[in-house]
């Protein structure tokens, strides 16, 4: 696989010139004070390529669920369960701005409408692209598909390694974090939770 470059990734939401300047010179100074040199070569364009990854990282708060789902929702008299399980994400830690990467697991009973498959993925990304807490956007993320296509129930499961355990404080790099989140039918029904956690752990 080729390396990827700068020019590689989309411009990031809002990014701004004054933007991606205000916060280049944020991270010059940070650089500065943990003592390094940042005139030398390898940090000379270190502050604007961390303040457009922060921008890009951080986008969701940009965004609205609207924004992700679009048109994209439709007419179904289904009503048997639709699950997406092991939809990837990586999101920042607001307690030390460090990596937070993951899966998602996401299912729903429609009712009347379903959603397309792609824009539960986009909604995970909505959330995950701010400086956030696995518990909160696990409720995030289910309270969006419930609001968006009138569920009779949503299911959110999130699996997620924490930088801030592995590379600092404890150290734990085997460690996981695995939060959930049910309504309606989910949280009423132990079969209709149980089939979910099954099919989500197969594999």
């Amino acid at each position: 696989m080729a390396a990827l470059h700068e020019d590689d990734f989309p411009e990031p939401v809002g990014a701004d010139e004054k933007r991606v300047e205000t916060i280049a010179g944020a991270v010059k100074t940070i650089l500065a004070e943990l003592g390094e040199d940042t005139a030398r070569e390898g940090l000379a364009d270190t502050p604007t390529r961390v303040a457009k990854a922060l921008l890009y990282l951080t986008q969701g708060l940009d965004q609205r669920v609207e924004s992700a789902i679009g048109n994209a929702l439709f007419a179904s008299d289904n009503d048997e369960m639709v699950v997406v399980r092991n939809i990837e994400f990586h999101s920042l830690c607001e307690h030390h701005m460090l990596p937070i990467i993951g899966h998602v697991d996401i299912g729903y009973i429609p009712q009347g409408r379903v959603l397309g498959l792609s824009k539960l993925a986009r909604i995970v990304d909505l959330f995950a692209r701010r400086l956030q807490i696995q518990e909160n956007m696990t409720q995030q993320i289910a309270e969006a598909v419930e609001q968006a296509t009138g569920a009779a129930g949503v299911a959110v499961q999130v699996r997620a390694a924490h930088m801030c355990m592995a590379m600092r404080g404890v150290e734990k790099v085997e460690s996981e974090t695995i939060t959930s989140r049910m309504t309606g039918q989910f949280r009423d029904s132990a079969a209709t939770r149980n089939e979910f956690l099954q099919l989500v752990s197969r594999g």
